[in-house]
């Protein structure tokens, strides 16, 4: 793994990226992260607020990395370093998987990795972007997106969530919850989640945690056939009012959460478990191994027999096995 790193880097994303893959997690079942701090070359390079980061590899090392993770930035219009755009387009070329937090869309910009191709930064410079990189098509509200083997992260938490969806794609679902558990943030938030909610009066705080009850209880039920009507009940609204909610709640809809959770619950079923596949699908409560099968392939771009061929197997694979 490589992070990237030239002067104007943002030492939180720097942070994030040694938590997630420069932590020894081995005896928790990670597998075993190496990660290169790479710049054009062993000079400290600084940071924000009396910070350095000492490189240990030259920009010629990508050429050996499996993921190229670029932090955000203090300034978002300052130019990068020509050799470290030149080293992202090489990286590109030949196919590393390129991650960028935050405002480090624009490091990609620059190196016009992003022209022709959907990205997001944070919710708060989207329109500096557009200005910036017309030929940028910027997505304007979601937490993490990939387009061309080019992953780009909305603010600060969303690159811990974008993080932890690639060791997630990589290794699956229990190797990202445990790195989540030692970090101590939440396992999983899809990337068309909203960037942010808000809880504009007393009566929407309210609201949330009766909607937080209900949710407890699905995730204990995920094995049943539960319906948006069944879970309005349980909060005392209409599902039309729970809907609305919900969403200004959670920045997502009932029925992508309860997908979401029950493609989780199988993830870990399968790496976890010997079960047959329909017996996955009924304690996922997905019903058939059917409607599952077409889960997975429509969120995952997998098969449930394919993903636990990849994810019971012992540790070892590329950092961005699919």
């Amino acid at each position: 793994m490589a992070l990237l790193a030239f002067p104007g880097i943002r030492a939180f994303d720097v942070s994030v990226i040694t938590e997630v893959w420069g932590v020894d997690r081995t005896d928790r079942g990670v597998p075993d992260f190496t990660l290169r701090r790479v710049a054009e070359d062993r000079t400290p390079v600084p940071m924000r607020g009396g910070l350095t980061l000492t490189p240990d590899r030259a920009l010629s090392w990508l050429a050996d990395a499996d993921l190229v993770v670029v932090p955000g930035l203090d300034d978002h219009l300052a130019p990068a370093p020509p050799r470290v755009l030149a080293a992202l387009r090489r990286a590109h070329a030949r196919g590393t998987p390129i991650a960028a937090l935050c405002g480090g869309a624009f490091t990609l910009a620059q190196a016009g990795l992003l022209d022709g191709r959907r990205a997001i930064t944070h919710w708060n410079l989207t329109h500096l972007l557009r200005t910036h990189h017309p030929r940028v098509t910027v997505v304007p509200d979601a937490l993490h997106i990939e387009d061309d083997n080019i992953w780009t992260s909305a603010g600060t938490a969303a690159g811990i969530d974008l993080c932890l969806h690639l060791v997630r794609a990589a290794h699956g679902a229990e190797v990202a919850a445990t790195i989540a558990r030692s970090m101590v943030t939440a396992p999983f938030r899809t990337g068309t989640q909203a960037q942010f909610i808000e809880h504009p009066t007393p009566r929407a705080d309210r609201d949330a945690d009766a909607l937080a009850s209900v949710r407890e209880y699905a995730l204990r039920h995920l094995d049943e056939p539960l319906t948006i009507t069944d879970l309005a009940a349980r909060a005392g609204m209409s599902p039309r009012s729970f809907a609305r909610h919900f969403t200004a709640t959670t920045g997502t809809t009932p029925q992508r959460w309860l997908v979401t959770q029950r493609l989780t619950s199988a993830q870990k079923l399968l790496e976890r478990t010997d079960h047959p596949i329909p017996e996955v699908a009924r304690r996922a409560g997905f019903g058939s191994e059917v409607t599952m099968r077409q889960h997975f392939a429509a969120h995952l771009a997998t098969s449930p027999r394919d993903y636990r061929a990849a994810f019971r197997q012992p540790a070892g694979n590329s950092p961005m096995a699919r």
